[in-house]
């Protein structure tokens, strides 16, 4: 019986790829609708709206506990049934967040939605690679991301526009129900992957002491806050400064929804062709657009074009993760898991800089140089680690 469940699966790992994906459809989706529903939030728990940003920082807190912890304690559970109990406690955290009563309530049971987040990611970034021929590794990470653009693109728009017209509620119970969806699809048609006997606890945090595990971990907190730094405050940007209307928001949304859809295709490309010149080839990508962006939002036009390219950004993630899975040697969770765990501290660090230099009385666009100095500084951080590597290479093997 074993062997006919695991038949299909192994015959269609485009279909593994796409369950996968709908998960990060709904965690996606989770994570970005309730920027357009803070209003709503706010009037129904009776809170001013900025309070609302604690339940983002809450759900974000959530990624970063529960992708080392959930990492460690789950770490003889095989993967697939790991992937099932994430997709349920998601489900759960959102759909309690439907039904929550008050402001504080509503804050704690974000940060419960957030704890699988990171793990579930780097579980399904670890079975869609196994799953993939073994110079597509990273086309596969590629396309399980492409749920997160995915959600960008449609699933958050529309979770918004629901949200207003039926009550934020309706967004959290449908994202809930998108994670149960999932669950079950992943029972039906994920292949089983045995437990690993050797695991423990204490294997898994010894991602957290290998020096090219935080090196790309790093390079992923710092370079990828760059994209954070300019989407977190895009609208304001283009609203302010080149004197776009309101209205044009959800297109501005989608398109840079298209541009982490190509990022993520055609960054994963170039990390199967070489993986160590694709990290770097996509950070001065980065550097680049997102410095542009400084002189582009001055137009509606060439601004929200621009919002396109800096989405391409995302092209980084498949490349980091598989660099992960490179250097993590037997602690593939931990270190997979604290990816998106990185790309948590990115959204903090990038959002945080750029608002600083906007109350310093900088122009709003200035967001760009703030992602242009942080794309650079993530490539100094590679280049620092490959130097690194190579320097304890003949005395030290970590992988």
């Amino acid at each position: 019986m074993t062997q006919t469940r695991k038949t299909p699966s192994a015959m269609h790992p485009r279909l593994v790829e796409l369950i996968l994906a709908l998960g990060g459809v709904g965690i996606g989706t989770s994570e970005f609708a309730i920027m357009g529903l803070m209003g709503r939030v706010a009037d129904d728990l009776q809170v001013a709206v900025p309070d609302v940003g604690y339940a983002i920082s809450s759900y974000a807190l959530g990624v970063v506990v529960g992708a080392p912890l959930i990492s460690a304690l789950a770490a003889r559970v095989p993967r697939r049934a790991l992937l099932i109990g994430l997709m349920l406690l998601f489900a759960v955290g959102n759909l309690a967040s439907a039904l929550a009563p008050s402001f504080g309530s509503f804050v704690l049971l974000r940060f419960v939605s957030g704890l699988p987040h990171g793990a579930y990611f780097g579980v399904a970034a670890l079975v869609a690679a196994a799953a993939a021929p073994i110079g597509e590794r990273a086309s596969a990470v590629g396309r399980v991301m492409l749920g997160l653009s995915t959600a960008n693109l449609i699933g958050a728009p529309l979770a918004t526009w629901a949200g207003n017209l039926f009550g934020w509620q309706v967004a959290f119970a449908t994202v809930g129900m998108i994670a149960l969806l999932t669950a079950l699809l992943i029972r039906l048609w994920v292949p089983v992957q045995a437990a690993d006997a050797n695991a423990s606890p204490k294997r898994e945090i010894s991602a957290l002491i290998k020096q090219r595990v935080l090196f790309t971990l790093a390079v992923g907190c710092v370079g990828f806050g760059g994209m954070f730094a300019v989407f977190s405050y895009v609208i304001p940007t283009l609203t302010e400064q080149a004197g776009m209307r309101e209205a044009l928001g959800p297109l501005v949304l989608a398109v840079f929804g298209i541009g982490t859809m190509l990022g993520n295709v055609f960054g994963a490309r170039l990390a199967d062709r070489n993986l160590l010149r694709a990290i770097p080839t996509i950070l001065i990508w980065c550097l680049i657009v997102q410095g542009l962006f400084y002189f582009a939002a001055n137009s509606v036009g060439l601004g929200i074009f621009f919002v396109g390219l800096v989405g391409t950004s995302v092209a980084l993630g498949p490349a980091l993760q598989t660099r992960l899975m490179d250097v993590a040697g037997n602690a593939q969770t931990m270190a997979a898991s604290l990816n998106h765990a990185a790309f948590n501290g990115a959204n903090a660090i990038g959002a945080v800089l750029a608002g600083v230099t906007i109350k310093m009385g900088f122009v709003w666009s200035t967001t760009g140089l703030v992602g242009a100095g942080l794309a650079a500084g993530g490539l100094v951080i590679f280049y620092l680690g490959l130097w690194v590597e190579r320097r304890n290479q003949p005395t030290a093997d970590e992988g």
